[in-house]
């Protein structure tokens, strides 16, 4: 049975792409469906990371899902220190450290996906927190695609405009959410790159919502 891991699929976008993934694993094997554990960890610490790790075990990944995030909206002069802190580390330390726990043992045929952000191709006012840290996944990322593209591990890099999620509950200001993208819509794009041939790689994938990048 193949075994993925989806960083902050309790909701948002990862939540959709876990049940976008798993509702196409049950109907492709009916009686056979695959089992969901939830796991619950800090990633904004290594020790939340290392964890998590352990929990997961030592069987082999066919997918990781780099999903989880934080967004911290203010103007650079107000972000604390605390909380630059945990914009790396849930954002930049907790993908690395997995990508580089789990790529060495993935066999040929396997994926890892991050879910960027427009913000790692355009800085916004008052993001500087959140865009320096997708900007730096983008780098490691197209790093790390070149390292394991010997071994047929697919980097694909999603880009996704303003998104639907609840993250936006906690972000001060009146926000388009009606205007803005589906999380299901992201999850049907990351489906459908992880549905082509092996030897096939949709590495970077930008969804963008008719009424414009918000």
């Amino acid at each position: 049975m193949k075994r993925y891991l989806i960083t902050g699929a309790s909701r948002g976008i990862g939540r959709a792409i876990a049940e976008k993934l798993a509702a196409e694993v049950c109907t492709a094997v009916k009686h056979h469906c695959g089992r969901v554990v939830r796991l619950i960890h800090d990633l904004a610490v290594p020790s939340g990371v290392s964890d998590l790790i352990d929990q997961v075990g030592k069987k082999p990944l066919n997918l990781l899902v780099n999903n989880a995030g934080i967004a911290i909206v203010k103007p650079f002069c107000e972000i604390t220190s605390v909380e630059w802190e945990q914009t790396v580390g849930v954002n930049i330390t907790a993908p690395f450290m997995l990508m580089q726990h789990f790529s060495p043992h993935m066999p040929p045929g396997s994926s890892i996906v991050n879910i960027l952000s427009i913000a790692a191709k355009t800085g916004f006012a008052n993001w500087s927190a959140y865009c320096m840290s997708k900007f730096a996944l983008e780098g490691c990322s197209q790093c790390v695609r070149e390292e394991l593209r010997d071994r047929r591990i697919r980097m694909i890099n999603v880009y996704p405009a303003a998104t639907d999620t609840h993250i936006w509950t906690h972000i001060e200001g009146k926000w388009p959410r009606h205007k803005m993208i589906s999380p299901e819509e992201v999850a049907s794009a990351v489906a459908y790159a992880l549905s082509r041939p092996a030897n096939v790689a949709l590495e970077n994938i930008t969804i963008s919502s008719l009424a414009g990048n918000l």
